[in-house]
């Protein structure tokens, strides 16, 4: 599923847009354009246009117009970016392994001939002229030690419902979550306020060592506590069965013996 290391390769990818002028804006499925955006006003504000940028905030890809617009693109758990000919990623946890270009949800057609599309089986993703960026947390990526404590380990929430708040730290999802609580280890359902100093460092340590990782090899799914996520897993580091319940609302995968 997209997350904040699946976004990160997604605008290095989109890079290769940078400097071309669109010729004309395609976004035929309605349910796919938020918070009111229409297909008329994307065309508007994006045919003729240069792509000044390729941006990203958490989950959010931006492109950064000439026209002073911008276009926020999102993926869901099942979307994903095809520049030309190549995808950004070929494979993605829980989507499809088929490549349909029905799916196609929208795109951008350059003056070049180049294309850029959002391919996304199961319509989770979607396309919002000028997002409001303000709305979301500091990046997962950047996050200093002290952003973490004032913004996220606050209050009696799970620390990994925190983890997962968007507007707290934009980037994170369910599979960098348990990577990153299981590597530092931490029990996911503890209070968000009840890190200790040492234990506030460990977490961000292991934040920036997760999506430092998961970036260099190919996105959320290729965590060393990913082959065990399966019922009846046990824990890479211990051999303890894997306790497996929902914090967050999300399937949550730790372990009981060493995070605690």
């Amino acid at each position: 599923m997209p997350e904040g290391a699946e976004i990160e390769l997604y605008r290095l990818h989109a890079e290769r847009a940078v400097g071309e002028t669109i010729a004309s804006v395609h976004a035929p499925d309605d349910w796919f354009l938020k918070h009111g955006t229409s297909e008329p006003e994307l065309v508007a504000a994006g045919t003729g246009a240069i792509v000044r940028a390729a941006r990203r905030r958490g989950k959010l890809l931006v492109l950064d117009l000439s026209t002073e617009h911008r276009l926020g693109l999102r993926f869901g758990m099942t979307g994903r970016l095809i520049v030309g000919d190549e995808a950004a990623i070929e494979y993605l946890e829980y989507s499809s392994q088929r490549d349909d270009p029905a799916w196609d949800r929208f795109w951008l057609v350059f003056e070049s001939g180049l294309e850029l599309r959002i391919r996304d089986p199961r319509r989770l993703g979607g396309v919002e002229l000028d997002p409001d960026e303000d709305r979301l947390g500091p990046d997962a990526f950047t996050i200093t030690i002290g952003q973490l404590q004032k913004r996220v380990l606050v209050g009696r929430m799970p620390l990994k419902a925190r983890l997962l708040d968007q507007g707290r730290v934009a980037g994170i999802g369910n599979l960098i979550a348990d990577e990153t609580l299981w590597r530092a280890g931490l029990d996911p359902a503890r209070p968000a306020d009840s890190l200790d100093s040492a234990e506030v460092r460990r977490l961000h340590r292991h934040l920036r060592r997760v999506l430092s990782s998961f970036l260099a090899d190919g996105g959320s799914h290729t965590g060393r506590l990913q082959p065990a996520r399966v019922r009846g897993g046990h824990c890479p580091k211990d051999g303890t069965e894997l306790l497996r319940r929902e914090v967050g609302g999300r399937t949550t995968y730790s372990c009981p013996a060493h995070q605690i």
